[in-house]
């Protein structure tokens, strides 16, 4: 199966992607083209001089809240507060950082220029947040996603200090629990997150839960750290 060329943000339906979960290829990184893609289980994935790509795997990694696993250790150093815990006040850092620092076997970003100004402008919006955890006053690790429904599409982290991804993990769960979320998409295997509870399902289920979640309010504006 080929994948098709996106004309006039017009998304083919998921189904259609080939194996590897590539579903169409072009279009733009607009702030509506991109709220049409995640609501329809679809997110943009691709290198610096590429067209963009949109990918829709089957199966999908999600992570619901209730199932999260927090290792003794990990909670030793949440109860200890080695971290303090932040939302959506430096969210460009966060993703700059995101950007810069390679992951083992990772020979370059796929955050492009292009796409950083993308989910900037999403956070503008009140679609895209992040959260900070920070070591000594200093930022020293994070996450960052969009949230549409209650779901909230994941899409990178980063640590300059061992452990405070998942801190900020931590509590981006505990905030979502609060909220009612479905669910937290993690899009594609990762080792470290099915440590922590993540698991594969069928696209087709996804897409079942991603309607249901689809059907409340998007929780809109700047998160704050009082949960």
């Amino acid at each position: 199966m080929t994948s098709a060329m996106i004309k006039n943000s017009i998304f083919p339906y998921p189904s259609l992607a080939n194996e590897e979960g590539l579903l169409a290829y072009g279009g733009n990184l607009q702030t509506d083209t991109l709220l049409q893609a995640y609501s329809s289980g679809i997110f943009p994935w691709y290198s610096e001089g590429n067209p963009i790509m949109w990918w829709s795997p089957d199966p999908r990694l999600v992570l619901f809240p209730n199932r999260f696993k927090v290792s003794k250790s990990l909670m030793r150093i949440i109860k200890n507060q080695k971290f303090s815990i932040k939302f959506d006040t430096q969210f460009e850092k966060v993703i700059t950082y995101c950007r810069k620092i390679k992951r083992n076997g990772q020979e370059s970003t796929w955050i492009t220029g292009d796409m950083l100004d993308a989910y900037c402008r999403l956070h503008e919006e009140g679609y895209a947040h992040s959260v900070e955890a920070y070591y000594k006053n200093e930022l020293a690790g994070g996450l960052y996603g969009v949230s549409l429904g209650r779901a909230f599409f994941g899409e990178s982290m980063f640590h300059t200090v061992t452990d405070a991804s998942k801190v900020a993990l931590f509590y981006m769960v505990e905030a979502i629990k609060k909220w009612k979320f479905v669910f937290i998409d993690a899009q594609v295997f990762t080792e470290h997150l099915v440590r922590m509870g993540a698991n594969t399902i069928p696209r087709d289920e996804f897409l079942k839960l991603l309607n249901k979640a689809m059907r409340y309010e998007t929780k809109r504006g700047k998160w704050t750290d009082k949960l």
